[in-house]
């Protein structure tokens, strides 16, 4: 495998963060201001939506800043992220409709992306 493959398939551990802390701030943003049409949309209460995206907020700050000491912690809580979905999604809290449904394991797929991104990075030396 040449070193750029390897390169890519293990992405510094600052850019896995980085991207992970700007789609989890769009998502948190979107969710806060678009809370009314989300629910009409997805079936989920706006308070709902805007409490989830008050945390998806402040968790993007965390992860924006974090280094490699807490990756481990940003890796933890995003696998959280993803059984907690699952189950949301699985038990139907919340009233989503089949949309809603989707959109719930939709973004849990793409945390799943970014904790095995930050996963790879933290295999990488540190340098």
């Amino acid at each position: 495998m040449s070193a750029l493959v390897r390169s890519l398939a293990r992405p510094p551990l600052d850019a896995a963060l980085k991207l992970d802390a700007v789609v989890t701030g769009a998502v948190g943003a979107t969710y806060v201001v678009a809370a009314g049409p989300l629910n009409d949309l997805l079936g989920v209460a706006p308070g709902v939506w805007r409490g989830v995206g008050a945390f998806l907020l402040v968790f993007a700050v965390g992860v924006w800043f974090a280094r490699r000491p807490a990756a481990g912690v940003i890796v933890a809580a995003n696998c959280l992220w993803v059984l907690g979905s699952i189950l949301v999604a699985a038990a139907g809290w919340g009233s989503p409709t089949t949309a809603g449904t989707l959109w719930i394991l939709l973004q849990a797929i793409v945390v799943a992306g970014f904790a095995e991104l930050q996963i790879a990075a933290l295999r990488r030396p540190a340098r």
